[in-house]
């Protein structure tokens, strides 16, 4: 076996190249010439290294020359227009399958993708793969759009995970709600009702090795979640727990929500720096629930992403203090 990781630099794709390299897989990283190598330094001398982009055929056809599996993890969570989550999410996966197309067939693709295609879920009715998607925002839609760039693969070469929040050392984004409760408060939008599917980022780099080496599951979308779906509201206690403190709720008006939204789109424009907080993402904020149904997950792996909240939670704040970011 030998592994082709993009995006390894990232946040999720540092996860997955840990339990590569714990593995002893060989694996080669398409990595750009200035990118931020901070997390996966160590892991560097024990790879192959491509330099180059999704938008560099040149380095496409040397990154997937020679490799049996690729696991594609690179692509954009936020941009200062929605143009910009299309160009990484959409167009360098095009750029990626088309590259595997020249070279031939038998390599299995494993495409990275969100819960936020499959649409809104509660515990009552979670969402479904077999369900038509209902993308709420920019970023749900170009990520629908990558999966669709990669349904010309024979189904035994593709697997789309569409991964539950993700949470876990090394992440800036569930940062800002440990900081919040740090400082003593606890913001929470129309009373913290809406109802969330959770993983920690390791459970799904054991997804990932797991996928790598099982035989094709029943359909090629498969959702990835933790064990159990908790409220804002339980998120927020759990994040107290695991950093022994007792923040003040601050119950905030749903209403409150696309103001919020709009005002830090406006800012991301002016300080051109992009924001989670733009291109419909009030719509994900205000609906019922992002809960996730990961029976076709549990029927294909077994029990995976096992790991409690509190525990991930736990070893998160741990890693957050060491690092210096609380």
């Amino acid at each position: 076996m030998k592994v082709l990781l993009t995006g390894a630099n990232g946040f999720v794709g540092s996860h997955v190249l840990d339990r590569l390299r714990t593995a002893g897989v060989a694996t080669r990283l398409l990595l750009r010439a200035h990118s931020n190598t901070t997390f996966i330094q160590a892991h560097l001398p024990a790879c192959e290294i491509t330099r180059g982009s999704l938008e560099d055929p040149g380095a496409l056809a040397r990154a997937v020359d020679g490799v049996t599996h690729v696991v594609h993890a690179a692509g954009a969570t936020k941009a200062l227009t929605p143009a910009g989550l299309y160009a990484a999410n959409q167009h360098g996966t095009r750029n990626l399958v088309q590259t595997l197309g020249r070279a031939g067939p038998g390599r299995r693709l494993i495409l990275l993708s969100s819960l936020a295609v499959s649409g809104p879920g509660t515990r009552a009715q979670p969402a479904r793969e077999d369900r038509p998607p209902q993308p709420l925002s920019e970023y749900g839609r170009s990520k629908l759009a990558a999966e669709r760039e990669v349904e010309v693969l024979a189904p035994g070469d593709l697997v789309i995970l569409r991964l539950a929040a993700v949470y876990g050392p090394r992440d800036r984004e569930f940062l800002r709600l440990f900081r919040a409760a740090a400082h003593g408060w606890a913001p929470l939008f129309d009373g913290g009702h809406q109802e969330l599917s959770l993983v920690w980022a390791p459970d799904v780099a054991e997804v990932v090795w797991r996928a790598l080496n099982a035989p094709p599951p029943e359909a090629p979308v498969v959702q990835v979640a933790g064990p159990q779906p908790v409220t804002a509201a339980e998120l927020a206690a759990a994040i107290a727990q695991a950093l022994g403190c007792r923040p003040r709720r601050l119950r905030l008006p749903r209403a409150l929500l696309p103001v919020v939204c709009g005002l830090a789109a406006g800012w991301a424009r002016l300080s051109r720096r992009a924001t989670l907080l733009a291109h419909g993402k009030h719509r994900e904020l205000t609906a019922p629930g992002w809960v996730a149904d990961t029976g076709r997950l549990r029927r294909w792996l077994g029990e995976v992403c096992a790991t409690p909240l509190a525990e991930g939670l736990a070893a998160t704040a741990r890693w957050y203090r060491e690092a210096g970011w609380l």
